[in-house]
């Protein structure tokens, strides 16, 4: 098993973790974007962007490189992941930020972001990731008590988190054409560990 056989039924079954629904990011403050992120996007979309991979390099990409504003965190792309195989928590990883500035190697993941077509089916291998993450954390004796994570297609973005055994899905979904709100729940994430 790896993290993309994973249901959130399944996910809360193997873990023992409740589920609920809230507004995670009441107080968000849309962060203006840069020029150079304007610019960039407004590049990309001149481009068919029909697959994952050319919405992953064209818009999510951009979008994540945006945040290292302050250089507060890294970005792991396609990395594996392999905490614990036994129980289907391996495999590769679409992104991981860390809270860690400009490592090599992850170290204290924050954020797991899963790339795909239809959001709503993969909030499972986000929350397997999510877990996955956190047991990392234990691991290396850096212990977080929450872990972030969002499952995109790019236009559409989808937060969770994972916090004492519950999953939170946040009941507002942001989209690409109000990227300045998906820009400061990314810095509320990010500003959350500091």
């Amino acid at each position: 098993m790896s993290y993309s056989k994973f249901t959130l039924t399944s996910v809360e079954k193997n873990f023992q973790l409740q589920e609920t629904m809230q507004n995670l990011f009441p107080t968000v403050k849309p962060l203006e974007m840069s020029e150079w992120l304007q610019q960039t996007l407004e590049k990309g979309s001149y481009l068919a962007l029909k697959s994952e991979k050319a919405r992953s390099e064209m818009i999510i990409a951009p979008i994540l490189l945006e945040m290292i504003n302050d250089r507060a965190i890294s970005i792991f792309s396609g990395e594996n992941l392999d905490i614990d195989p036994e129980n289907g928590l391996n495999g590769e990883c679409d992104f991981i930020i860390s809270k860690v500035q400009q490592a090599y190697t992850i170290q204290a993941p924050i954020l797991a972001i899963v790339k795909q077509n239809i959001v709503e089916n993969n909030m499972g291998q986000c929350a397997a990731q999510m877990v996955a993450a956190g047991l990392f954390n234990q691991s290396e004796n850096q212990p977080l008590e929450t872990i972030f994570g969002c499952v995109t297609n790019g236009e559409i973005w989808q937060f969770l988190k994972l916090e004492n055994q519950t999953i939170f899905i946040d009941n507002k979904k942001y989209f690409l054409d109000n990227l300045e709100q998906i820009l400061g729940v990314l810095q509320a994430i990010i500003d959350f560990y500091k």
